[in-house]
């Protein structure tokens, strides 16, 4: 039995994620132990799991490390990876949106000042209206820049939208509404189509997507 290598995000999608898989006959009793592991394996069961954070789940599978993997679409447009998006698993619904204080207007008489994590999908909205904008590029707290002036809008993920209300802000526009995805090296693809195509079909099965 040829072993399929799955990088999952860690965190609770990547926890999800595995929930469904070892239902669907991918277990591996290691990892529901606690430590501080990142490799598990199930030779029985032909797989191997990587736990890795989720914006590096992309790099994984595009460069071969591992055959398969689970990110949300939100990274994949960011990221815009050379890999093959194979489904949506419906989990870990949410949306990339604008937000900005409640009421905020803009002023087109000069550039938008927009700080994010996601500077691609911001440039590549913003485009497509002909909006020009000052990028800021933030790795945390993004609610915080408009409270401080930093920036006009934000552009990040909305969950719930409790913590923009708490800060005083509001979704302003949504740009694409997100969920997991399940991905594939293209090369692994050809050499262990079956695998990938069994796991597909039991993660499909199992988030009832």
């Amino acid at each position: 039995m040829r072993t399929i290598r799955v990088a999952l995000p860690k965190g609770r999608l990547g926890e999800k994620s595995y929930a469904v898989l070892a239902r669907a006959g991918y277990p591996c009793p290691e990892m529901e132990e606690e430590n501080r592991r990142l490799i598990f394996d199930n030779e029985a069961c032909g797989v191997r799991y990587f736990l890795v954070k989720p914006s590096d789940v992309t790099v994984y599978v595009e460069r071969g490390a591992a055959d398969v993997g689970i990110v949300g679409k939100d990274i994949l447009l960011e990221a815009e990876p050379d890999v093959y998006e194979l489904c949506d698993l419906g989990m870990g619904r949410c949306r990339v949106c604008v937000a900005g204080p409640a009421g905020f207007r803009d002023d087109h008489t000069r550039p938008l000042r927009v700080a994010t994590k996601f500077p691609h999908i911001a440039r590549r909205y913003y485009s497509q209206r002909s909006r020009e904008i000052e990028l800021i590029r933030l790795n945390g707290s993004i609610e915080l820049a408009p409270l401080v002036g930093l920036s006009d809008v934000i552009v990040d993920i909305v969950e719930t939208g409790t913590t923009l209300k708490e800060n005083g802000l509001a979704v302003l526009e949504t740009i694409v509404p997100v969920s997991a995805r399940f991905i594939a090296n293209k090369a692994s693809c050809k050499f262990m189509g079956e695998e990938i195509t069994a796991m597909q079909r039991a993660l499909l099965a199992g988030t009832g997507a």
